[in-house]
């Protein structure tokens, strides 16, 4: 009785797993086409097109007509079908172009042994397999002509196909006609059904992913460098930056994914030139090589972002009351170079050309101000903060330095009184340097790890060795240097945008872009 009880038990938990298993799965298979509803259209299509082919098998009138060849319509539709209109294309001619070919070969080789007498026949027709299967191997292999690979590809297997039934058919040119006409018929059907049903076009998916690789590389600066302003940028932990799992930082992922994108672009530019003119893009010889070339500046621009993020997520970071000194700068400077970046994806997005000239000349500007900035202010990008005495402006940022300083360090001290109310006497000097420690690695951002090897190698007095002085202060000099590598990777940002400018200009130029004033 027990026994039964329990497997009872045992089957409802395996029902509730299997159910709960089931519902994820579904609930994952709606998001990924809730993604992109083209994945479901294209599903529809292929399954549309292989039943109309299928029709011609399930139905006895053309199935008397084209007999067994008409299952190459069939393969011809399952091998054609793709997901652009322009792959479709792309993919069409070569399978025509390779099928024609290779049954003109196919019939002149099998007319030739025919003529060598009946034993010399399979010898010939093995030798010459043997002869395209090689040929087609090379030259599909040479650089120029990779791109019509899966021609070649068609070529030796058609051949083969249709010299071999042939020999044992009897009758080669029969053979050869009826599997050209299969072909051609799953070829029309996989076209039509492609562009007639709900068209998805290859230069209508590469222009919006261009677009939205702009956007990411906008929404990716602000958020760094929003970050890097950010107190507590030192805090963070060092097993995120190597494990590269940032999730909150959602701009970057997408940036990232730009660096990515050089195959993607160039694979949708070669299925966009196979394209008839259509929607937006309704003139011939359309300049689709133009995005591939502003993808590739792009992505020149994205590796600046990246290393900013790499000194984001650095282990030695400049003091938060040093990177706050030039927060205005910065954040003018990013803002405005993003506004550009921003504009600019606009524009091809709305297929319009505008004149940048004062966003431009503004994001020079912030960019002036942030240089000058780190000139004045040099001195505070030393270990010694030695102000000119001729600025009367950068004493007062030194002044109100130094006061936040003393403060602090006051606030410390009396804290530290109260403690020692209640304290031994003799930890006393233990204690206050320990919290001096403490103070020292939040004013300065220090890896903990480094100051704790300092203080362990300076002896077991708890305080700070005289020897680790010049370590220290070196240390010291590189935390600062970390903000000056920061603002110098914004710069370079911003000078590289022209080279981004002039690219978007120039496809705007080939492709026609409506001129409108900014």
């Amino acid at each position: 009785m027990k026994g039964s009880i329990e497997i009872n038990i045992l089957s409802i938990s395996k029902v509730s797993k299997v159910s709960s298993e089931t519902k994820s799965l579904i609930l994952r298979v709606w998001d990924f086409c809730k993604e992109d509803s083209n994945r479901v259209i294209f599903s529809v299509k292929v399954g549309l097109a292989v039943l109309l082919v299928s029709l011609l098998i399930l139905c006895r009138t053309p199935y008397q007509v084209f007999g067994t060849s008409i299952i190459w319509s069939i393969l011809t539709v399952a091998i054609m079908f793709e997901y652009t209109v322009g792959a479709t294309f792309n993919r069409g001619f070569n399978r025509a172009l390779g099928s024609f070919l290779a049954g003109i070969l196919a019939i002149a080789i099998a007319e030739l042994a025919l003529k060598t007498g009946r034993t010399a026949e399979p010898i010939v027709i093995g030798f010459s397999i043997f002869l395209v299967g090689a040929i087609t191997s090379l030259m599909k292999q040479w650089p120029s002509l990779v791109p019509y690979e899966y021609g070649f590809r068609v070529i030796l297997f058609t051949y083969c196909l249709i010299i071999v039934s042939g020999y044992r058919m009897g009758n080669p040119i029969t053979t050869a006609m009826d599997r050209l006409y299969s072909i051609a018929i799953g070829g029309i059907v996989a076209v039509a059904v492609n562009v007639l049903v709900f068209p998805i076009w290859a230069g209508e998916q590469l222009h919006k992913e261009l677009v939205t690789y702009f956007a990411s590389l906008a929404d990716a600066l602000e958020e760094c460098v929003g970050k890097y302003l950010e107190d507590g940028v030192e805090d963070q932990e060092f097993t995120k930056t190597v494990m590269d799992e940032f999730p909150d930082e959602p701009a970057y992922r997408k940036c990232r994914s730009t660096l990515n994108s050089s195959a993607k672009l160039e694979s949708l530019a070669v299925s966009a030139k196979w394209e008839p003119p259509h929607g937006r893009f309704n003139h011939f010889l359309y300049p689709w090589s133009e995005y591939v070339k502003v993808g590739a500046v792009l992505r020149y621009c994205t590796y600046e972002v990246m290393a900013l993020h790499g000194v984001l997520h650095s282990e030695i970071q400049a003091p938060y009351n040093l990177r706050i000194a030039f927060q205005n700068e910065i954040q003018d400077a990013a803002k405005e170079a993003a506004e550009l970046v921003r504009c600019l994806g606009q524009d091809i997005s709305n297929m319009q050309r505008t004149i940048k000239t004062s966003l431009l000349k503004r994001v020079h500007a912030n960019t002036e101000r942030l240089q000058q900035a780190l000139d004045i202010h040099s001195y505070l990008l030393t270990s010694k903060h030695d102000p000119p005495d001729t600025l009367s402006k950068t004493q007062s940022r030194l002044s109100h330095m130094i006061s936040n300083l003393s403060n602090q360090m006051t606030d410390i001290d009396n804290k530290f009184l109260e403690q020692q109310s209640s304290v031994d006497p003799s930890s006393h000097e233990e204690t206050y340097h320990e919290m001096m420690r403490k103070q020292s690695r939040r004013l300065h951002s220090w890896p903990s790890r480094e100051v704790d090897a300092f203080e362990e190698g300076g002896g077991g007095g708890g305080g700070f060795s005289t020897d680790c002085n010049p370590r220290m202060k070196a240390l010291e000099s590189t935390a600062t240097f970390s903000l000056a590598t920061f603002t110098s990777l914004l710069i370079e940002f911003v000078a590289r945008l022209d080279h981004l400018v002039e690219a978007v200009d120039e496809l705007s130029k080939m492709a026609r872009f409506k001129q409108e004033s900014l």
